[in-house]
């Protein structure tokens, strides 16, 4: 099994690609070791020393490091770590993984139906080659609410992304968006 690795726009991120599936839909996000649980790979990837957070994508795994550890000696590990995984043929994320995605109905829906429409078909694609996500968490007032996920959560880039390419993609195409804000969860 041969893994390639990618830098991410984020220098405390790193985006390893293993050359299969990570997760046949959607994405998932282990900001915390307890976040980990369910997750066989994304337990031993928290393993290795100075490991903060772990993404999956849909054929690439997200590794945020603390600021004391060098890439020199965690990537060699968490190369390990993900090919031990995959040899072992222990599933990605145990039991039903399925994201609850909240509704939005009312007035707002079809606004809604918009936003999420566009951040679907022109802003995911683009921040997954970054080894992040952005996923809608809310539409109030002409605010739309995103949380950033993977490489994209503490980048130094995410706010100029989220201001100047995002909020100005939505404002264009949906006039009643007036500004974007970042939500953690």
């Amino acid at each position: 099994m041969f893994i390639q690795t990618e830098t991410t726009p984020n220098p405390a991120t790193l985006k390893f690609l293993p050359g299969q599936t990570v997760l046949d839909a959607g994405t998932a996000d282990f900001p915390t070791p307890d976040a980990s649980a369910k997750s066989p790979l994304a337990r031993r990837i928290f393993a290795v020393p100075g490991v903060t957070g772990v993404f999956f994508g849909s054929d690439f795994v997200t590794v945020t490091k603390d600021d004391a550890t060098d890439w020199s000696h965690a990537k060699p590990a968490i190369l390990g770590a993900i090919m031990e995984h995959f040899q072992s043929g222990a599933p990605v994320i145990e039991g039903d993984s399925a994201p609850a995605h909240a509704d939005h109905d009312g007035e707002d829906g079809a606004i809604v139906a918009q936003i999420k429409e566009l951040l679907d078909t022109r802003v995911r694609p683009a921040v997954a080659q970054d080894g992040g996500d952005i996923t809608f968490q809310g539409f109030e007032r002409g605010v739309v609410y995103l949380n950033m996920k993977g490489a994209c959560a503490g980048c130094p880039s995410s706010t100029l992304t989220l201001k100047m390419g995002i909020e100005n993609l939505l404002r264009h195409y949906i006039p009643e968006v007036t500004e974007v804000r970042p939500v953690s969860l």
